[in-house]
């Protein structure tokens, strides 16, 4: 076949800096949004419309499958803008994978399964949102451009310190590895290039903990590993189980594999039931609960499975339980509570299965704004537990020294108070259906 013209889109200068490089290797740690992916996907068509041979393959490889299928998505967008009639190329949605016209294949490959990586014969490689990426996976990849001696990019952003996407970026960056280059670009090199606006930036910084905007927009690694709590504000509050009476509750209740988990704080905030149970018939699950929280304010995850179960133990009892159905928003809020309640000290927590969890919370940016969650494959029900349990609690303490019940009702002196007007206003209400009780004596 003869020589094919196919124009690509123009890049910045930072990515052309960057990524279309003479080193046979490269780094790139950014900002998001600054056009990296794209750099890299013009790079890559660049690279395959030059390949050797027919057959020659070159591969998009993200951490998770549906990150694949989105740059799938993008380079069909782009060569249909460019060459809508398909002369130059044809794609195949079943094996994601996108054939040129000099038989050039680009394959999009998830890192989940290492081992399915191997084996290939590959010219040119990209590896996505590197710091999310297992290592075993870059190892892999690497293996594949022995024969080619094919060209790798790396990119993403930095997600702390402890990763070897990190190591890796600090051993190019101090020039110990022959023919790597390390670029670092910030939200203020997209800015001057036009690609995001200054006013986005700092709506950012201004919408962000500072260590998730200092990562996402900034390239700087943060100490704790973008864990959104804080590693050393975790420690902080570790502390033993109190002997105190529960005032508040919060409970997560098992989906599939998971646990159902009890978290009780005393009027302290400290951490003084905490129990942890799986594969358990929902009767018998619902007793548990209702045997452990008693007549206490308790907020449950009602979520899907947990929305008739929560209906069911508002009938069989009287005491104050509410549900509180996740939604993406809903979830962020809730953990975002929780967050700034461990960052002020505000909560107690226990050492073991509970610190885990928290430690193991990191921060992911996604087309609404930033999420917190657990990593694939770990548990996060004790730290749900524990953040119901804050916002059950953060619904009827006092806060600066005034109580307000619901954010509507009047102000009263005492937390005591607060909870007995509220009662005598819902006990007007004909559907309320039940006498509350109370170790305070009045009811």
């Amino acid at each position: 076949m003869g020589v094919i013209t196919f124009e690509l889109p123009p890049v910045t200068q930072y990515q052309a800096d960057a990524i279309f490089c003479a080193e046979r290797n490269a780094v790139v740690e950014a900002t998001t949004k600054a056009g990296k992916s794209l750099g890299c996907m013009l790079w890559l068509l660049h690279e395959s419309f030059n390949a050797p041979r027919p057959g020659s393959e070159y591969w998009w490889v993200a951490p998770v499958y549906e990150q694949t299928k989105i740059a799938f998505r993008r380079y069909k967008h782009l060569l249909r803008e460019t060459d809508p009639d398909g002369v130059l190329w044809t794609s195949n949605d079943s094996d994601p994978s996108i054939t040129l016209a000099n038989g050039a294949v680009l394959r999009f490959k998830s890192a989940e399964k290492p081992d399915n990586l191997y084996g290939e014969d590959v010219h040119a490689a990209v590896c996505d949102e590197v710091s999310r990426m297992r290592e075993a996976a870059f190892h892999a990849v690497r293996s594949t451009v022995t024969a080619t001696n094919g060209r790798i990019r790396l990119i993403g952003n930095v997600k702390g310190r402890r990763n070897w996407a990190y190591d890796l970026a600090r051993r190019v960056q101090a020039g110990s590895l022959p023919d790597w280059k390390y670029s670092k670009i910030t939200a203020h090199d997209a800015v001057k290039a036009g690609i995001i606006t200054a006013a986005e930036v700092e709506a950012a910084k201004r919408e962000l903990p500072d260590a998730v905007f200092r990562e996402l927009y900034l390239a700087e690694p943060s100490e704790d590993g973008a864990n959104p709590f804080g590693i050393q504000h975790i420690a902080a509050c570790v502390g033993p189980l109190s002997t105190e009476p529960p005032e508040f509750f919060g409970v997560d209740l098992a989906k599939s594999v998971d646990f159902t988990v009890v978290v009780g704080l005393d009027a302290k905030m400290r951490v003084c039931a905490f129990e942890r149970w799986q594969h358990t018939p929902w009767e018998a699950t619902m007793a548990r609960i209702l045997a452990i929280v008693k007549d206490k304010p308790t907020l449950v995850d009602s979520t899907g499975v947990g929305d008739p179960i929560v209906e069911t133990m508002q009938r069989q009892t009287g005491i104050i339980l509410e549900g509180y159905k996740f939604t993406q928003t809903s979830r962020q809020q809730l953990m975002e509570g929780l967050a700034m309640a461990i960052q002020k000290r505000e909560v107690g927590v226990l050492d073991g299965v509970m610190r885990s969890e928290l430690e193991a919370f990191e921060y992911e940016q996604t087309r609404t704004g930033v999420r917190y969650a657990a990593p694939a494959g770990h548990h996060d029900d004790a730290a749900i537990a524990l953040a119901l349990a804050v916002e059950r609690a953060r619904r009827y303490c006092p806060v600066g020294g005034v109580v307000v019940v619901h954010g509507s009702r009047p102000p009263f002196d005492t937390w005591e108070g607060s909870l007995k007007g509220w009662y005598e206003e819902m006990r007007k209400d004909p559907e309320w259906g039940w006498e509350p009780r109370s170790r305070y004596g009045w009811n």
